[in-house]
């Protein structure tokens, strides 16, 4: 076992921000309950199309996290926007994986499946000009009397873009698509005009959540969801999409400086002693490195003072074992 206690960021570490998602419009003002509009809307897609990233900008703040791993998202992620007379409620989803028949995969495939049983409309993403054979097995997931966009998202990487119109035609031929939204999740003006279009299919009726809330998972799955991100993104390719992080604490208390402060304990899960070694790094850099980055995406997020304390652990053959998989919080 190895570990590494981060400490909370001083007051200049806050005054800086990262890179920014589109800006939120300003609050409206209150809304009758007669002229509210309300609904679910399931993103879904093939693995690594930009599911995530979307969801976020859709929400106007992170709350599903990203990486070019595939597999990144394995859980069903609510993200909410309140926006006008509308309350959008997003469902992200893992990518429907058809290559590892593990227990670990037949659980997020199954989270796909229920998450587009029961929605108002389904946003279907796949990248600009493209549709592979994993497109169309999520596609065929989709059940017929829900309303379905076409989200043809990274627009902006077609170069030549008298490709898209020949592109689309072969799409409508392939389903009875709603309508058709070539996009880039990164262009704010493509997510507020993605926003108009999904008001339409909203029903009426009353809100379902208050006009400030942003997702219905808790800050201890926020916790676990920022170490796994960064745990991806800092190892690369070379870390199995296996791994998983497991939250061993999880307490608040007043801070002398702050109004919160977190105190997370959080371990990471592995499948080999070569896993552990290259999470852990030379000298504990590495593992000190995800906790950092951890810390302050969390502050950030959660407007709070962090301690966060990591340790890496082996568990051969986890994803296999149903058991396991359940007992570490997926479906």
């Amino acid at each position: 076992m190895a570990g590494v206690t981060i400490q909370p960021r001083s007051s200049a570490e806050n005054a800086s921000e990262d890179a920014a998602l589109p800006p939120v419009a300003a609050a409206p003002a209150p809304v009758p309950m007669e002229g509210q509009r309300c609904g679910l809307v399931a993103i879904v897609g093939k693995p690594n199309v930009g599911k995530s990233t979307l969801l976020n900008a859709l929400v106007g703040q992170k709350i599903s996290i990203t990486s070019r791993k595939a597999q990144t998202t394995r859980h069903r992620i609510t993200g909410i926007r309140t926006q006008g007379a509308a309350q959008y409620v997003f469902v992200d989803t893992p990518g429907f994986q058809t290559i590892h028949g593990t227990a670990l995969n037949k659980s997020l495939n199954k989270t796909v499946v229920g998450a587009v049983s029961d929605v108002d409309l389904v946003l279907f993403v796949v990248e600009a000009g493209s549709f592979t054979t994993a497109d169309a097995k999520v596609l065929a997931l989709l059940k017929p009397g829900i309303p379905v966009l076409l989200v043809a998202n990274k627009l902006d990487n077609v170069h030549r873009r008298g490709d898209i119109a020949p592109w689309l035609q072969s799409m409508h031929e392939r389903h009875a698509f709603t309508e058709f939204v070539p996009m880039s999740a990164k262009q704010p003006k493509d997510i507020e005009r993605l926003l108009g279009i999904c008001e339409k299919y909203l029903p009426e009726q009353p809100w379902w959540h208050a006009e400030d809330e942003l997702t219905d998972r808790s800050e201890k799955f926020l916790a676990s969801e920022m170490v796994r991100e960064k745990l991806f993104r800092l190892t690369g390719d070379e870390l199995p999409y296996t791994s998983t992080v497991v939250i061993d604490k999880f307490e608040e208390e007043a801070g002398r400086t702050s109004k919160r402060m977190l105190r997370i304990a959080a371990t990471i899960v592995v499948e080999r002693e070569g896993h552990k070694a290259m999470v852990i790094g030379d000298k504990g850099e590495k593992l000190k490195r995800i906790g950092t980055e951890t810390r302050v995406e969390l502050e950030k997020l959660l407007d709070a003072k962090v301690f966060i304390e990591l340790w890496v652990k082996v568990r051969s053959g986890w994803a296999d074992d149903e058991a396991r998989v359940r007992s570490f919080g997926y479906e």
